[in-house]
């Protein structure tokens, strides 16, 4: 097999799982770990993917990620509009119980509690803050280690929180979405996300068509975990067809 043949099949081998190693790569193409080391160094300086120890990541796994100030400043219109219509999708009776992820888009949603009374619950002590301003509602903070990048608690005691909480729902934000599911840079993050998707009886993603093809370190839900996505009218019309097959609502705001 020629070096470009190789290299073909390392970026459909790394499109497809997200992450490749060295010693898988030589033992699959049977040639040393220095010509797979090659191949990569090649394909990184061609900024095709990232290398990091012991193997590569799509380059969108190496992104730096925003911090909250950032992305609240970033398709503010878009995010507006996903909030309303989101807002149509919260339960029906007023004392539900609604779990809301951190994120800026999910933010928006704060406004529109008004003339609920239920019990809204959060990670986010910002979403926490704007939800007080609504005085009927019961507004619960999960405990953990606030992470200054997103302003979410994160670590094993807002898991174990998260995870004796049934909500009716829950509202998430994601970094990056595809046909096979829904990602996000943090590990801790992810942690968190999953086990709110495992705790609530409907699930539904807010997130604007920049984060559409994007895929990044860490899976917290597939499709199949997802009832409903949220988001603008510039999400592509073969993913919009791929997440609808696998039987999530697609609301275009």
């Amino acid at each position: 097999m020629y070096a470009r043949e190789r290299q073909r099949r390392i970026l459909e081998l790394l499109e497809g799982s997200g992450r490749v190693t060295v010693t898988d790569l030589a033992a699959d193409f049977e040639v040393t770990t220095e010509t797979v080391r090659r191949d990569l160094d090649q394909l990184a300086a061609e900024r095709l993917l990232v290398r990091v120890h012991g193997g590569a990541v799509p380059p969108s796994t190496a992104e730096v990620e925003p911090d909250l100030d950032a992305r609240r400043i970033t398709n503010v219109e878009a995010k507006r509009r996903i909030a309303r219509a989101a807002a149509r999708l919260l339960p029906e009776d007023p004392r539900a119980a609604v779990m809301l992820d951190a994120g800026s888009t999910v933010g928006e949603l704060v406004p529109h509690l008004s003339g609920r009374r239920g019990p809204v619950i959060t990670h986010a002590p910002a979403i926490a803050q704007g939800a007080l301003v609504h005085t009927d509602l019961e507004v619960h903070v999960l405990p953990g280690r606030v992470r200054p990048t997103t302003q979410a608690a994160v670590g094993a005691a807002t898991v174990e929180a998260v995870r004796a909480l049934h909500p009716e729902l829950v509202v998430l934000g994601c970094n990056g979405l595809d046909a096979a599911g829904f990602t996000t840079p943090d590990p801790d993050e992810a942690a968190v996300k999953s086990a709110m998707v495992r705790c609530a009886a409907r699930r539904v993603m807010l997130a604007d068509s920049s984060k559409a093809g994007t895929r990044h370190l860490v899976a917290f839900a597939t499709t199949a975990e997802i009832d409903a996505l949220v988001t603008d009218a510039d999400l592509p019309a073969e993913l919009a067809a791929e997440l609808e097959d696998a039987g999530i609502e697609v609301v275009t705001a």
